[in-house]
């Protein structure tokens, strides 16, 4: 899988703009990847009447790699969200969102460096809902955790935590009030620990992370947990270190599927003045740099953003700097080597 082939998908609002402000960092650190540019969100319905067209599940399909920007779900009508369909339609379980402290981009820390590994497929995003009475004035919503899917995103957690030579992994639950579900989470979690005597283990709950996350953020490595708090958690993390801006995401299956994307939103109202932050994308590009083996140019490419970040003649506005997207771009091109 070294000069694969991987599904674009560019995005909604200003998803077009840093799409190609990543594609064409990726070539210049010498990424091999040919790109099959394919459609879903908004703009799929205005062209194809579908947030999700076939054509683009079978792109996914067929080359099992992707990358997508930002997607806006359209209103009304009742679609569901097309980033859990997709992580849903090829059981891409594994939500790896790393953070890590940038110098030069504004954050009250400065030594923030973890990793959110989130339950991606169960919860109560498993999509099993409903009224429950017939004026609509009531509806439920199931939360379905299991040991199996329970089991296999601890395993990846501590698996991430021994390639990636980290040494700690903390299980984020609500086990005192959710004793079933959030019980069989915990129970399994320190089952699966008990395999890696070498990765420190310990367990919090979901409030009490979320306030030593903004006090003592360095006390954490890898967290792993469920699907809601992990959609919480990590945008709180995110936040630790300067936003959504500059927040990778991997989601990751055993079948060897894997996509890769933008975590922020679409930004309608900058969208084609030639401004927005290509960050969240390229980190996110060269994490998919490293899951094909291209670990080189991931580096390049990684060196080249944190360069352009330090300096606030090169980093885009809204983060305190001064370039556009192009200029952004030049300079991460530019600081390479």
């Amino acid at each position: 899988m070294t000069n694969p082939t991987a599904t674009l998908i560019e995005g909604d609002g200003i998803g077009p703009e840093i799409a190609a402000a990543t594609v064409r960092a990726i070539a210049a650190a010498g990424g091999a990847i040919t790109w099959e540019r394919a459609d879903a969100g908004a703009g799929a319905v205005e062209k194809h009447r579908d947030p999700l067209p076939q054509a683009t599940i079978d792109s996914i399909k067929k080359n099992q790699l992707a990358l997508k920007g930002p997607l806006a779900t359209p209103s009304g009508g009742g679609y569901r969200s097309v980033n859990v369909t997709l992580r849903q339609q090829f059981d891409l379980y594994a939500n790896v969102r790393p953070v890590q402290t940038i110098p030069g981009v504004p954050s009250r820390f400065t030594n923030v460096d973890l990793t959110i590994v989130r339950e991606n497929t169960e919860d109560l995003y498993a999509g099993v809902e409903h009224y429950i009475d017939s004026r609509r004035s009531a509806a439920e919503s199931i939360a379905i955790i299991t040991r199996f899917g329970s089991e296999r995103i601890i395993v990846y957690a501590f698996e991430y935590a021994r390639r990636m030579e980290r040494k700690k992994v903390t299980l984020v639950h609500k086990a005192n009030i959710l004793k079933l579900s959030n019980g069989l989470f915990l129970d399994t979690g320190r089952d699966v620990a008990k395999r890696y005597p070498d990765i420190e283990f310990d367990d919090m709950i979901v409030d009490a992370t979320a306030m030593k996350l903004v006090l003592m953020p360095e006390r954490f490595d890898v967290i792993v947990t469920m699907n809601l708090f992990g959609d919480i958690l990590s945008d709180l993390t995110a936040g630790l270190v300067g936003g959504l801006g500059v927040a990778p995401a991997a989601n990751i299956g055993d079948a060897g599927c894997a996509m890769f994307e933008a975590v922020h939103g679409t930004a309608p109202d900058i969208a084609g003045k030639g401004i927005a932050n290509p960050t969240g994308l390229m980190l996110s590009a060269a994490m998919l740099l490293d899951h094909v083996g291209q670990r080189d140019a991931a580096a390049r490419l990684r060196k080249g953003i944190k360069a352009a970040l330090a300096n606030p003649e090169t980093r885009t506005g809204d983060l305190g700097g001064k370039a556009n997207t192009q200029q952004y771009t030049d300079a991460v091109i530019r600081l390479f080597g």
